[in-house]
Parts: C-alpha cells; structure tokens; sequence
C-alpha cells in the first residue's frame, strides 16, 4: 500500500487549447503519457460537462484508472484552471519516478502560470 500521490492546482492555463474542453485531445495526452510513464493503463471514463446557462464553456473531468491506482483530471477553462491527482502504489517495485514523470509530462502540456503542488507519501 506504500506509494506517491501527488496532486497539482494549476492556474493561467490557456482556456483555449484543446485540452481544456477537447474530451477526445485530453484522454489521448492522458493515455499517452501514463504509457510513458510506464505505468498500465486499465480504463479511462472522461466527462464533458454542459455549459451554465450564459457561459461559452465547460470543462471537462477525466480519470485514468492504473493497474498502480489513478490518475484524475478537471478541467475549468473559465478559469483556466487545472486540478491533477496521480497516486500509484509501490507493490512489486518502486513507481515513485513514474508518478513523477507523469505528473511532469501533464504539468508541461497545461503550459500553466502558476503551479502550486502537493506530495503525499502514502502507507508509511
């Protein structure tokens, strides 16, 4: 049960990009980066919400259910904001660096102003 999980508040991401509204562009960048990350990907469930009643946009929330644990994503292009959770468990072998490295490659593609990071060492 021991692993890392980390979550990330990001703020000044480009409400206009396609991975803050695009369900199809940000479960791709998802998948693909958990891939990368050498973690195993099981199932993913992404959710476009309706926009308010005046507003243009709406965000969408995402989860990457891992063989390791999770990742989950929320979009708020109004605000052009992001929240990233990631958490892995270290059965078997050590997957701190996979965390790491997924969180990174999720954090440089929001291209985001502001980060403001959280870690979390679980079942010590």
């Amino acid at each position: 049960m021991q692993g890392l999980h980390l979550t990330a508040d990001l703020r000044g991401c480009d409400p206009a990009q396609p991975l803050m509204a695009d369900v199809a562009a940000l479960q791709a960048l998802c998948v693909d980066a958990v891939e990368a990350a050498g973690l195993g990907a099981v199932a993913e469930l992404f959710h476009r919400f309706t926009p308010a009643p005046g507003a243009a946009q709406s965000g969408i929330t995402g989860v990457v259910l891992l063989a390791e644990s999770h990742l989950a994503v929320h979009t708020w292009p109004e605000l052009g904001a992001v929240t990233l959770d990631v958490y892995a468990c270290n059965l078997g072998r050590d997957n701190s660096a996979r965390v790491e490295q997924l969180m990174a490659q999720l954090i440089e593609a929001f291209a985001p102003t502001g980060v403001q990071r959280q870690l979390l060492r679980r079942g010590d």
